[in-house]
């Protein structure tokens, strides 16, 4: 099971829709006009075109699979008190005095340009659960990190 935002469910959906009617057609007439140029054997173009027929399918069955498991939080519904999926988080980085906003999304909603990272992220993990004051240390590529936690909305 996922749970997801309605905002994110939707753009799945959207996202779902936009392969299985406008890219797989587009594809299906690429394989079909290259097989009209004659011997397979030898054809780039129609190998090409199959490879990324292939891609596309692989991708729309992930896509129907995470929608077809997946579970729209509804915001009211979610505890202010501690940190949780669709939380809103103010950290301040304590090496650095950097403060940061974050919002924890499902793995398929994350967005680093948006401010929404992962749940499953290191950074979502060690912020799952606690509250405004705590201080806590995560272990990320760059190193071990000290935040802490501002604000929860």
């Amino acid at each position: 099971m996922e749970f997801m935002s309605q905002e994110g469910y939707d753009k799945l959906v959207a996202e779902l829709n936009q392969l299985v009617k406008v890219e797989l057609p587009r594809v299906i007439d690429a394989i079909s006009e290259a097989r009209d140029k004659g011997d397979l054997s030898e054809n780039f173009e129609y190998r090409a075109a199959k490879r990324e027929q292939s891609r596309l399918l692989g991708r729309i069955r992930f896509k129907q699979n995470v929608l077809a498991h997946a579970r729209v939080i509804d915001p009211a519904k979610i505890s202010a008190d501690g940190i949780q999926l669709l939380s809103t988080v103010y950290v301040t980085n304590l090496a650095t005095s950097k403060e940061m906003t974050f919002t924890l999304a499902s793995p398929h909603e994350a967005n680093v340009r948006e401010g929404k990272i992962s749940i499953k992220s290191p950074i979502g993990q060690a912020l799952k659960g606690h509250r405004e004051g705590d201080v806590i240390e995560v272990r990320v590529p760059a190193g071990l990190m000290r935040l802490r936690i501002d604000r929860i909305a």
